[in-house]
């Protein structure tokens, strides 16, 4: 891997270089992670003019840490002495001044403004620059090694989910059920989950980002669930909703089914040089004819790796066009107040239709059932 990552750190030394900046310096974990190999807690990337002056600098060792949790071997790594260790970036800047640079590009985007007044004053003469999105840039298509972790992490989540299926739900609450959730993941390999567990029954189901409460599920209700493993790192996604203990009413059939053709649809528009806007519509348009347009989620999907929600935005006023081998959720839904909803949400990698179109990850069925 290490050729790998030296790969990623050049591809953004010449963006640097290209836009006037000798130096850079990364902060944001995930981007650090996706150009070290890993990220330690506080640890920054300088990148130098070239290879051999890249440096990671950490506020502790790294040698005690797992080893798929080290980092890049190829590339130098300094602790800072004492408790502590002070501000690994702080460090940075002095080092980088050090080595002859005379600008040097920070993520603005994540650092904060005393953190970024700090770094100016180590080094007054150095010109500090904006980073931008370069790095979350690199990382939105993923290669095969990254897609591999997204579909282990897509089977550890099918698994979790499976079992709770096979399980008495009736009578246990939202937030039971999610704990329930997060411990199989572990139970299966995952690192953790990728993003807070949601479980949301009855008059919750279907509301996006629905933080589990202590209702109790009853029968007849509606069961949204929604949740995501991360496996050496890597985040995906996937959302079900089923009926409880009885055969589904009217009206629970004629809103799944109305959300599962929007969600069909979105899914068929994700083809190479497809605008993100367009697989948005598609979505969004079953859903809007059939009345719908004041319960709908802000948007349709979004990219997935090592944060939970990344670029590409699937959304009405998203800009630019889908690449192959970046995966994306697909995640329409409704949300009826005081009635409850549904939502139905996969995790794919967006493939040529000479590879079979879009590779689905998440393959737990989207048939509703009764529980």
């Amino acid at each position: 891997m290490s050729e790998v990552y030296a790969a990623r750190r050049t591809r953004l030394r010449e963006y640097c270089n290209a836009g006037g900046s000798a130096a850079a310096l990364v902060s944001r974990p995930a981007n650090v992670r996706y150009l070290a190999g890993a990220a330690p807690h506080g640890a920054v990337l300088l990148l130098g003019r070239t290879e051999e002056q890249d440096l990671l600098l950490c506020a502790g060792p790294t040698a005690d840490r797992p080893a798929q949790e080290r980092p890049d071997e190829a590339l130098r790594v300094q602790t800072l002495p004492g408790v502590g260790g002070g501000d690994p970036a702080v460090a940075a800047v002095g080092i980088a001044a050090a080595q002859g640079a005379d600008s040097l590009a920070v993520e603005e985007h994540h650092l904060t403004v005393a953190r970024h007044r700090a770094l100016g004053s180590v080094a007054p003469r150095l010109r500090l620059a904006n980073l931008g999105g370069a790095a979350e840039q690199l990382r939105v298509v993923k290669d095969e090694e990254e897609i591999s972790c997204l579909r282990i992490g897509a089977e550890i989540t099918d698994q979790a989910l499976g079992e709770l299926l096979e399980s008495i739900l009736v009578g246990r609450t939202e937030r039971h059920l999610a704990l329930e959730l997060e411990r199989r993941l572990v139970d299966h390999g995952a690192d953790g989950p990728a993003f807070p567990t949601s479980v949301a029954t009855g008059p919750n189901a279907g509301r996006p980002g629905h933080r589990p409460t202590d209702r109790r599920v009853e029968e007849g209700d509606f069961l949204s669930v929604c949740l995501g493993a991360t496996y050496r790192g890597y985040r995906c996604e996937i959302g079900r909703t089923f009926v409880i203990g009885t055969s589904p009413a009217d009206w629970q059939i004629e809103l799944y089914d109305l959300v599962f053709a929007a969600q069909r649809a979105g899914r068929e528009s994700l083809v190479p040089g497809a605008a993100c806007r367009d697989v948005d519509r598609a979505a969004r348009q079953v859903l809007d004819s059939a009345g719908y347009t004041e319960g709908l989620t802000a948007l349709t999907g979004h990219g997935v790796g090592l944060e939970i929600d990344e670029d590409p935005q699937l959304s009405p006023a998203a800009m630019g066009k889908l690449d192959a081998c970046v995966p994306v959720t697909v995640e329409p839904g409704v949300h009826l107040p005081g009635r409850g909803g549904v939502r139905i949400d996969d995790t794919l990698v967006v493939r040529p239709e000479a590879d079979g179109g879009p590779e689905l990850l998440t393959i737990t069925t989207k048939e509703l059932l009764a529980l």
